[in-house]
């Protein structure tokens, strides 16, 4: 394997960032299905865009559409553990674009959609980037 994509998919992280993957990833693909497919409650990419061409993230349906298949494919890539590390900075970037669009003019408490819950999957997301998928992953058996 070529050494540029051995360090892509290489992971120096055991079973416990594994846990944290699985979790993080399968509330991104939730929340990315909310703005996709109108599931759990979400309102689809239509009233998605809406809402975000509201906030002047514009166009919205674009907006909607790019952090809807980030969050639910880039979730979907960090649960498997495959691509990882790009997947994980897709969705910190998407992180970091909420939290300063949405959630930093309301406090830390998600009580008042504060950026607590935002800052605690971007926890999440840069220990995938630095860390790897762990030992249960994809990743790690392409790397072999």
């Amino acid at each position: 394997m070529h050494p540029a994509l051995h360090s892509l998919f290489a992971t120096r992280a055991g079973f416990g960032i594994s846990v944290l993957r699985i979790l993080v990833g399968l509330i991104f693909m939730a929340h990315g299905a909310q703005k996709l497919f109108g599931l759990f409650g979400g309102y689809g990419l239509e009233g998605t865009g809406q809402w975000m061409e509201s906030i002047g993230l514009t166009p919205g349906y674009a907006m909607a559409l790019l952090s809807g298949s980030a969050e639910f494919f880039g979730g979907l890539a960090v649960v498997l553990g495959l691509l990882a590390r790009p997947a994980a900075l897709v969705l910190s970037v998407t992180l970091i674009v909420a939290i300063f669009t949405v959630h930093i003019g309301n406090g830390l408490f998600m009580s008042n959609n504060g950026s607590e819950f935002a800052l605690a999957l971007l926890g999440g997301t840069l220990a995938i980037l630095i860390e790897g998928a762990g030992r249960l992953s994809l990743d790690r058996l392409l790397a072999r």
